[in-house]
């Protein structure tokens, strides 16, 4: 990995360069105005990211300094009072092969291991006395002291049963049941201790937790399973020194709570509280702030903000970012009233980072910039140096809108340099996942740039569901209506077909995940399109609602076949199999648990067996990713998708080759 700041990358043509370009991450602010970025870099053989950690300077005039150097990187930067730096690595060229440890980096000096676990540490919060809460797990009836000595007999055996006794049995990309997640407090000295011996292989699963800046309270989320397959989370908090936990925010059937975070002075708990999805309504998300004096709770009113995370700066403001109108602000508000001002808009920022003098860091990202370390102040932000900043794009971007049914939906459409009437572009519309989502920032899985650069113009329109639009947005097309969704994204097409430098005779349909799930839908309800492309997209519904680590949320709100005959006739894109005329492509990870591998093995059959004509004039194409999740991570599986995809549009929208029998990426 380079110690030295990469030029500016412009070369979209280059998918292999494009995949290295290197990735800020996370932010962290500390004491003297410091700042602290991860980063991550593509290893030589483009088999994983590796990050490390780069001091930038706060003032946006000299280059970033790169701090950390291991071998399988650092990464999740936290400041302490005294100006220390803590940080997560394996580091394995110690000589230690247990979990990645927390270590801390001095201002000057070399880094040391603050606390080291078989099961792994992350920091998730830091008292002013140094004292560190962290995450970790043991195996499922392990304690922290037998722990290592189960996990190597486990290991030696090469046993990997799990017994499961109800659900969630997995999430994302891993499985549930052989392990129960814990929250630990380290000591100044490295002391560990449980505070959640009696955590079951559930109730801390995704949690989030902080410690109080008196290290003497955590608050934490904790999730129980209820009837019917369901599971409910609270908000809990724990006595460090007692290990007591009380139930503050109890979960009921109407509404759950998450993302507990405490106030400075410990007086206040930031919390969301969710309504429970129905057939009706979608799941709301009410940012609330909870004075722990007992007080009645301060409802916060965001407008059409929809909340991605939020943190406390020093002087007890609570600073809140998330999606607004197909970008993104960040707003401050007051704990005592609720009351809200803009700080800054015109892009997505992540990563709050607040510093002790006030001032306030996170990442920013648009359409046509990946996310870039600036500093914030009132109504504008400075960029600070660092690798990765991303120049020259291969074509323009413009906001664009319509009216459907006397809803205003808008888009972004990105139109490739030299498109004109006499050489009109061929256009693609893709569908953003979710549903509740944006195509409001910059995507390193599904960049339009790459499409750009090859002469495509693409369309990602914010329909029904979209995030940043209020809890009207939200709830227009639900439950996941895939009709209503393609009449707003349909129209939204119609209008910039208009335009005499597109071409609509040459047209592609994209998705993944409900993206792909709505392609899949479409693709056997029109012919419209030259090509299509799902990825990781539900194809039988009623298999998918069953057999995906989400399966409680999804049968709460579909039910089953006899029970919502028409939602399942009328939206499961398999049941338009024998209508599907445009060729397909599908690509899917095997390691997908929110949509199963069954999903497209199941479309694949019912693709290739219905074809009627000799095998090798079938037009649709099957990318199985074995290694890969409900995204596409590995570097070098990254290029191969990006190639395949682009060039099975080249075929059918431009007359380009055929990609051979073996791919040639």
């Amino acid at each position: 990995m380079p110690s030295s700041t990469p030029a500016p990358f412009s070369a979209f043509t280059d998918i292999d360069a494009f995949t290295r370009i290197p990735r800020v991450t996370a932010l962290a602010a500390g004491p003297d105005g410091r700042v602290v970025a991860s980063i991550d870099e593509v290893d030589e053989h483009g088999s994983k990211r590796v990050s490390a950690l780069w001091a930038l300077d706060p003032e946006g005039l000299r280059p970033a300094r790169r701090l950390t150097f291991s071998q399988d990187g650092e990464s999740t930067p936290w400041f302490t009072p005294d100006g220390s730096l803590l940080f997560t690595s394996r580091r394995p060229d110690d000589g230690d092969d247990e979990g990645a440890a927390v270590w801390r980096l001095p201002e000057h000096g070399e880094a040391t291991v603050v606390a080291r676990l078989p099961g792994g540490l992350s920091v998730s919060g830091v008292a002013k006395d140094g004292s560190i809460l962290a995450r970790t797990s043991v195996l499922a009836g392990a304690t922290l002291d037998d722990d290592g000595e189960r996990r190597r007999a486990r290991k030696d055996a090469k046993r990997s049963t799990i017994w499961h006794t109800g659900m969630p049995i997995r999430r994302w990309d891993h499985e549930l049941g052989d392990v129960s997640p814990r929250l630990v407090l380290v000591s100044p000295d490295g002391g560990i201790s449980d505070l959640t011996e009696d955590a079951d292989t559930l109730a801390l699963v995704g949690a989030s937790a902080d410690l109080s800046s008196d290290g003497r309270t955590v608050a934490a989320t904790w999730t129980e399973r209820v009837g019917g397959g369901q599971t409910r989370t609270s908000v809990v908090l724990i006595d460090t020194d007692s290990r007591e936990r009380t139930t503050m925010l109890a979960a009921d059937d109407d509404q759950e709570y998450g993302s507990p975070l405490l106030s400075p002075d410990g007086a206040h708990l930031a919390v969301t509280r969710t309504t429970i999805s129905t057939p009706s309504d979608t799941g709301y998300g009410f940012l609330e702030i909870h004075p722990l004096s007992g007080e009645e709770p301060v409802g916060v009113d965001l407008g059409d903000l929809t909340v991605n995370e939020y943190v406390w700066s020093p002087d007890g403001t609570l600073v809140v970012s998330g999606d607004l109108h197909s970008s993104g602000a960040v707003l401050a508000v007051d704990p005592r009233t609720g009351e809200a001002r803009t700080l800054a808009d015109a892009g997505v920022f992540t990563s709050l980072a607040p510093a002790p003098d006030g001032s306030l860091h996170a990442l920013r990202s648009d359409i046509g910039t990946p996310p870039r370390p600036v500093r914030l102040t009132p109504g504008e932000w400075t960029e600070l140096p660092a690798p990765g900043r991303v120049d020259g794009l291969p074509g323009s971007l413009e906001r664009v809108w319509t009216d459907v049914d006397g809803v205003r939906v808008g888009g972004w459409l990105c139109l490739p340099d030299g498109a004109s009437e006499a050489d009109p572009a061929p256009v693609m519309l893709w569908i953003h996942g979710g549903p509740h989502s944006s195509f409001n920032t910059w995507s390193w899985r599904w960049c339009p740039w790459l499409a750009v650069a090859r002469g495509y113009a693409v369309l990602m329109p914010d329909p029904a569901m979209s995030t940043g639009y209020g809890h009207t947005g939200l709830n227009r097309g639900w439950p996941r209506l895939p009709d209503v969704v393609y009449r707003e994204c349909e129209a939204l097409l119609d209008l910039v077909l208009e335009r005499p430098v597109l071409d609509g005779a040459r047209t592609a349909l994209l998705g993944a995940s409900f993206g792909g799930f709505m392609v899949s839908w479409i693709a056997g309800h029109t012919d419209r399109f030259s090509a299509v492309v799902t990825h990781a997209g539900s194809w039988a519904m009623g298999q998918q609602h069953r057999t995906t680590d989400a399966a409680a949320k999804k049968m709460r709100v579909h039910g089953h076949e006899d029970e919502q005959p028409e939602w399942y006739r009328d939206h499961s894109p398999h049941h338009g199999a024998s209508r599907v005329v445009t060729p397909v492509l599908i690509t899917h990870g095997n390691r997908d648990y929110r949509v199963p591998i069954s999903e497209a093995l199941r479309m694949w059959w019912d693709l290739v067996s219905a074809w009627e004509g000799s095998p090798e004039t079938m037009p649709h194409r099957f990318l199985q990713l074995t290694g890969e999740n409900h995204w596409v991570l590995t570097p070098s599986n990254s290029r191969v998708w990006n190639e395949t995809v682009l060039a099975f549009c080249d075929q059918h929208l431009g007359g380009g080759d055929p990609i051979p029998e073996t791919l040639p990426w």
